[in-house]
């Protein structure tokens, strides 16, 4: 499980040694040692897995908190009024939240992105999570689209359901509230809240944490200019700084990464992902414990995709619709089956294009599990800071195209030039 501790070192390798084996057998002995690979391989996962545990006796009693009307009518919603919050679920005792479902409707159309959900675990002073709604559940920028992964679920009609799966453990008491920053009501806001109610004691100190992230950045090249793909000239090299890089997570105490979901919104009709995947592990903030090759490496696509793809562990659920990769789009990645340990520290970063070189709209919704940490969380911005920036669409394109002919004399200009 997730929040269970696990105690082996995660590492990469960039040039597979098992290539050159292969390249000296001939084809059908290949063929028999892919087989037994691929049985040394997923045996394993299918014995670790639901089927060899489903059919087993449990111990832990079912319940669960909703917002069923209490007078066995219909109104099975409650409202929340506009700038107030709400605590819908406050559990006493020990026990593990199994599944979160919600949905909503408000006259505010930027209602998930105005509405907060906060989660505080064992009563401890500080929230572990602190997320806009519908970020959390991986729809970006207030919009409603069909999403699947294994923990994480935005289902129909049109992605209005929300969905939880990650496990979320507590020893002493759990409470989630929703806070409503909107100028609108939620006038319905519906939710099932699934759990279990353990007598024993939990075998992990870790606890369910999530962490929103954003950055509108700017290029760190030496000459402002965006260059990509060497269209402006010679591409330069990185020059490792901290501070030029997007953050997607920086915590301290003892923990397991298990994903995050990134939104990116490019003003550019260029690639946005040339950037790599950085992560730092215990202490050392120089060089890169885990170091990727680009942008849609790290989420398990390649060659620049832009087309809807859903994985359990990894995806495209939202792409730009519009010139290039000009626009949204929203990538998720789970390490479901080997979280990224860390005994003190833990940092991952991500290059906004190579040599963070690239003006991107970014936002990360980071989890993972950690020890209680006796320091609050970074504060979430007030929904004033988290707009999202203007949409630029083809009618932008023309204008640019048309100052561009502007500046050349207006003569007869394809716009190749």
């Amino acid at each position: 499980m997730e929040w269970k501790l696990e105690s082996f070192t995660k590492r990469k390798l960039n040039i597979h040694p098992i290539s050159n084996f292969f390249s000296e057998i001939p084809s059908l002995s290949k063929l028999m040692i892919v087989s037994v690979l691929f049985v040394c391989v997923t045996l394993p996962t299918v014995a670790d897995g639901w089927e060899s545990s489903i059919w087993k006796e449990k111990t832990y009693t079912n319940r669960r908190i909703s917002s069923a009307d209490p007078t066995n009518g219909n109104d099975d919603f409650i409202k929340i009024p506009k700038k107030e919050t709400v605590t819908i679920a406050e559990i006493k005792g020990r026990g593990v939240i199994k599944h979160i479902w919600m949905t909503l409707a408000s006259k505010d159309p930027m209602a998930r992105k105005n509405a907060v959900i906060r989660m505080i675990w064992d009563n401890h002073p500080h929230a572990s999570v602190v997320v806009p709604l519908g970020e959390f559940f991986g729809q970006g920028w207030g919009e409603e689209y069909i999403f699947n992964s294994l923990p994480l679920v935005a289902a129909p009609k049109k992605g209005k359901s929300m969905n939880s799966y990650f496990p979320m453990p507590f020893e002493s008491g759990a409470k989630i509230q929703i806070e409503n920053e909107s100028e609108e009501d939620i006038s319905n806001f519906y939710f099932y809240i699934d759990y279990e109610e353990w007598k024993s004691p939990l075998e992990s100190p870790l606890r369910f944490h999530a962490e929103w992230n954003r950055s509108i950045t700017k290029p760190n090249t030496s000459n402002q200019r965006e260059n990509e793909w060497s269209l402006l000239g010679e591409m330069e090299k990185t020059k490792f700084k901290k501070e030029n890089y997007f953050t997607v997570l920086e915590t301290e105490g003892k923990g397991q990464f298990i994903g995050l979901n990134l939104y990116v919104d490019s003003p550019t009709p260029l690639w946005y992902g040339e950037g790599d995947d950085l992560i730092f592990i215990d202490g050392n903030q120089t060089t890169a414990t885990l170091k990727g090759t680009g942008t849609e490496d790290v989420f398990n696509t390649a060659w620049s995709p832009k087309e809807v793809f859903m994985h359990p562990y990894f995806g495209y659920p939202r792409v730009s619709d519009s010139i290039g990769w000009l626009g949204r789009t929203h990538l998720y990645r789970f390490w479901v089956e080997s979280p990224i340990r860390f005994e003190k520290n833990f940092l991952f970063l991500l290059e906004h294009g190579h040599a963070n070189s690239l003006t991107l709209d970014l936002i990360s919704v980071a989890y993972w599990y950690q020890s209680l940490n006796p320091k609050p969380m970074k504060v979430l911005p007030k929904k004033e800071f988290r707009v999202n920036q203007p949409e630029i669409n083809f009618r932008h394109i023309h204008k640019w195209r048309d100052s561009f002919r502007s500046e050349k004399g207006n003569g007869e200009i394809w716009g190749n030039e």
